[in-house]
């Protein structure tokens, strides 16, 4: 275990090379993050092996990710600030998620109806394009330091996007599970795993905000965020394992209501120190992330990708940027949000690779050839749309002006 740790400290070295390399070319630094993943993981020169990528204390590692990344979400959603946007916000997460899900499932219902395969499919296919990665957009937001309107549309935006996706994911994965009679998810477990979620953000949030408040060195502000984090993924961890059996907890969503609630107990002035002190922790566990996201990517597939997957890049991202527009329009958003935030919105690996992997489990014993058409396109889709999206998403924060120093640019872009 002890030279895996100091492996995975090399491997994190390597993306950080990469990353300033990919950067020099005016490209966000995510991309080499994520092209390093690919490059050491299985199917690359296999560093990263899934028996390393499968271990306890791996898993363990990325959940505590996952809840240190939450914080860069939630202390963001500062109560007084979100009552100005708040309904922006849910009506554009709603157009721009359903946006996507429509015009998959219709493209596809198209597809499958001419092709007689069952139109389930091709809700399946619908239900996994809601979701958006967010970790690739806001690495973004953090290297170049970006603000604005899109940028604070972004941030709530990204989490309650995937929260609309978890709903509408299993909800569908139940019904297809039960006309396949193999059992579904209950719709109460869904709505238990995000409750237990945003209870246990509370709790640890409100516990933190305690800690937290009186001002310490940064070394000691430091060691107690790091104890509250890991205290908080430990709780989520448990509860995972002991009490939701079938379905897991959002982390990440823990890891923003975590944030969130003490982002809002203690002082703006204390909030901002404590962030300061914690942006380099921030940052290692988003490039942890991100190496996690790009190493289970094939990037043969690329060579194999097939009609499919051309129509579920294009369908998707129709989906994004006129949802997005649409309720940016509905709800009288900025314009550089009506033009620019779906380009932010087309980030998709991890939770689409998750919800693939519970889709492939449901269809593989009753429809085997099913569970491979979904498999092979996500898979494909993942390593291509993945590379694609982020350096759309880069163009969208540029476009709207709001990255640093490239405030005439966007200014410009909007006239």
């Amino acid at each position: 275990m002890i030279k895996e740790i100091i492996l995975l400290m090399g491997f994190i070295i390597i993306a950080i090379a990469i990353g300033k390399l990919v950067a020099k070319m005016k490209m966000p630094a995510i991309l080499g993050w994520l092209l390093t993943g690919m490059m050491i993981g299985p199917y690359g020169l296999g560093w990263l092996s899934e028996h390393m990528m499968h271990s306890t204390w791996f898993h363990n590692m990325i959940s505590i990710c996952e809840v240190t990344v939450g914080l860069f979400i939630g202390t963001e959603l500062i109560w007084k600030d979100l009552k100005k946007s708040g309904k922006q916000i849910l009506t554009i997460c709603f157009t721009e998620a359903f946006g996507a899900f429509l015009m998959v499932t219709i493209a596809f219902g198209g597809i499958f109806a001419f092709m007689d395969i069952p139109i389930y499919l091709a809700f399946i296919f619908g239900a996994i394009a809601l979701a958006t990665a967010p970790a690739p957009s806001l690495s973004i937001i953090n290297e170049y330091k970006a603000k604005g309107p899109v940028t604070r549309t972004l941030m709530p935006l990204a989490i309650l996007d995937d929260v609309i996706a978890l709903i509408v994911f299993f909800m569908v994965i139940g019904i297809v599970s039960n006309i396949l009679a193999g059992g579904g998810f209950p719709l109460y477990y869904v709505l238990l795993m995000i409750a237990l979620s945003i209870i246990v953000g509370i709790i640890t949030g409100i516990f933190t905000a305690l800690v937290l408040k009186k001002e310490g060195s940064k070394r000691s502000t430091v060691l107690l965020v790091c104890t509250c984090i890991m205290m908080t993924t430990g709780i989520g961890m448990y509860i995972n394992e002991y009490l939701l059996p079938k379905l897991m907890m959002n982390l990440m969503l823990v890891g923003v209501t975590f944030a969130a609630t003490f982002a809002n107990i203690i002082s703006k002035e204390r909030l901002e120190k404590i962030m300061e002190d914690i942006n380099i922790v921030i940052i290692l566990t988003m490039i942890m992330l991100i190496i996690n996201l790009g190493a289970p990517l094939d990037f043969h597939l690329i060579l194999g990708a097939g009609a499919f997957t051309v129509v579920y890049i294009v369908a998707r991202m129709i989906g994004k940027l006129g949802g997005a527009y649409t309720g940016a329009v509905i709800s009288k958003a900025p314009v550089t949000v009506k033009k620019y935030l779906g380009l932010t919105l087309l980030p998709h690996s991890g939770v689409s690779l998750i919800f693939t992997g519970i889709a492939v489990s449901t269809l593989m014993q009753s429809s085997p050839e099913y569970a491979e058409i979904i498999q092979g396109t996500i898979a494909a889709v993942a390593v291509i749309n993945e590379i694609i999206a982020v350096i759309l998403a880069k163009q969208g924060f540029k476009l709207a002006g709001e990255l640093d120093g490239e405030k005439e640019l966007g200014m410009a872009s909007t006239l």
